[in-house]
C-alpha cells in the first residue's frame, strides 16, 4: 500500500483579508508588501511544488476528497456557528473569533480543508492506504466547537474523527499535535471524551496565552485523556526527540488507539516568524520516524498527518518533504539548504540539561 497525499487547489485560494502580519491594515498600519497574514497559501503551495519537482509526488497517491458535509460539520460545530460563518462567507467575509479573518467563499474552502482530513483518515482506516497526509488549509487545531481562532475556521481533525467514528471505522483515536502553538481547539472538543487522546507538544506561553498547561488532564470521563507538554522557548532538536520518547509516545502507547493522527505544524522550525524554537528539517524527519514506529507497534501502522501551521515560506516545504519521504519510505531527498547553519545554532548542553530536568519532572508526575 502507498502513502496518500490529499490536496485541493481551492485550499490555496482562502484569504484572510487585508492584514500586515497579525495587525489589520488601517490607521498607522500600512499594507504589507509580503501579502498580509502569516497564514498564506505559499507555505503549502511551495510544499506541493517541491514534491512535484523532486519527483516524490510520483511515489505518492495524489488525490482529493469531497468537502465535509453539513452533517460532518454539525457533529462538532453548532448550527448557529455554521450558519453565521456561511452567511458572512456568502457576503464579503468577516471575522468571528480571535485572529481568524476570512474572505468571500471561505466557508466552502474550509469545508474542503476538513474534507481532506476526513478523506485521508477514512482511506487509512478502511485499508486503502498505508498512511496519509492531508494538506489542509485553512488549518483547524485552534478552532473550538463555536469559536474560530488563530487562522482556524473549522476543527478539521475533530470533524474527521467524528465522521470516522460515525461510520464505524474507529473508536479510539490518538491525536499528537507538534505545532508550536497549543492545540487548544482539539483539546477543548475532546476534553471530556475518554475515547480520544489529545497530546500537545508546544512552546509554552505562545498562543493561546491561557491554555496548554501540563496540569490540564481532561474532565469527567476524559480525565487522563489529555496531555500537554509545554516546552521553553529555545528548545531544539535533541529535546524535541526526548519529549517524544519520554512523554508523548508512552502516552499513546498506554492508550492503544485504533489510529494516530498528527496535527503536523512546522512552526517549531528555527526561522519561523511565529515561534521561538530551534527545530530543523531533521527534527521533523526524526519525529515522523518515531511516530511511525509507534503506529506500527500499536495500530498496524495507521497514521494520518494533517497540515497545521508553519509560516516560513522557504523552509516549510523542506520540512514537509522530509516528513512525506519518511512516510513513503522514499529515497528521494530535498536537502535542507540551512542544515549547517541551523545545526550550529542548536542549544548548548546546559540548556538541553535544563529542558531534560523539566521533562523528567513531568514524567515523574505522570508515573
Amino acid at each position: 500500500m502507498r502513502t496518500g497525499f490529499f490536496w485541493d487547489e481551492r485550499c490555496f485560494w482562502h484569504s484572510g483579508g487585508s492584514y500586515a502580519g497579525m495587525m489589520p491594515v488601517g490607521g498607522l498600519v500600512q499594507p504589507a508588501s509580503s501579502g498580509g497574514l502569516p497564514e498564506n497559501p505559499e507555505t503549502k503551495r511551495r510544499l506541493k511544488n517541491l514534491i512535484d519537482v523532486t519527483g516524490l509526488s510520483a511515489e505518492l497517491q495524489m488525490t482529493g476528497a469531497p468537502a465535509a458535509t453539513w452533517d460532518d460539520l454539525s457533529r462538532v460545530h453548532p448550527q448557529s456557528y455554521l450558519t453565521e460563518f456561511k452567511s458572512l462567507s456568502d457576503g464579503k467575509g468577516g471575522e468571528l473569533g480571535l485572529r481568524a479573518p476570512f474572505g468571500p467563499g471561505s466557508f466552502e474552502i474550509a469545508a474542503t480543508s476538513a474534507g481532506l482530513a476526513t478523506g485521508a483518515l477514512k482511506a487509512v482506516l478502511d485499508g486503502q492506504l498505508r498512511n496519509a497526509y492531508a494538506l489542509s488549509r485553512p488549518p483547524g487545531h485552534h478552532c473550538t466547537a463555536d469559536t474560530p481562532q488563530g487562522f482556524c475556521m473549522l476543527a478539521n481533525i475533530a470533524i474527521a474523527i467524528r465522521s470516522a467514528q460515525a461510520a464505524g471505522l474507529a473508536q479510539r483515536v490518538a491525536v499528537l499535535d507538534w505545532d508550536v502553538h497549543h492545540g487548544n481547539g482539539t483539546e477543548a472538543i475532546f476534553y471530556d471524551d475518554p475515547d480520544v487522546l489529545t497530546v500537545s507538544l508546544h512552546q509554552e506561553r505562545n498562543f493561546p496565552l491561557d491554555t496548554g498547561h501540563f496540569e490540564d488532564r481532561g474532565t469527567g470521563a476524559g480525565v487522563g485523556a489529555n496531555l500537554n507538554i509545554p516546552l521553553p522557548s529555545g528548545t531544539g532538536h535533541a529535546s524535541y526527540l526526548a519529549a517524544m520518547e519520554q512523554l508523548a509516545l508512552p502516552a499513546i502507547r498506554r492508550f492503544q488507539p485504533d489510529v494516530v493522527i498528527v496535527a503536523c505544524g512546522y512552526d517549531a522550525a528555527l526561522n519561523d516568524p511565529l515561534g521561538r524554537m530551534l527545530a530543523t528539517v531533521e527534527t521533523f524527519r526524526a519525529m515522523t520516524a518515531q511516530v511511525m514506529a509507534l503506529a506500527d507497534e500499536v495500530c498496524n501502522g495507521r497514521l494520518v498527518m494533517v497540515h497545521e501551521g508553519g509560516y516560513s515560506e522557504t523552509y516549510v516545504p523542506f520540512c514537509g518533504h522530509a516528513v512525506l519521504a519518511e512516510m513513503a519510505g522514499s529515497s528521494i531527498d530535498a536537502p535542507d539548504p540551512l542544515a549547517s547553519t541551523f545545526a550550529a545554532r542548536q542549544p548548548g548542553a546546559d540548556f538541553d540539561a535544563f529542558v531534560q530536568d523539566r521533562l523528567t519532572h513531568m514524567e515523574q508526575l505522570l508515573s
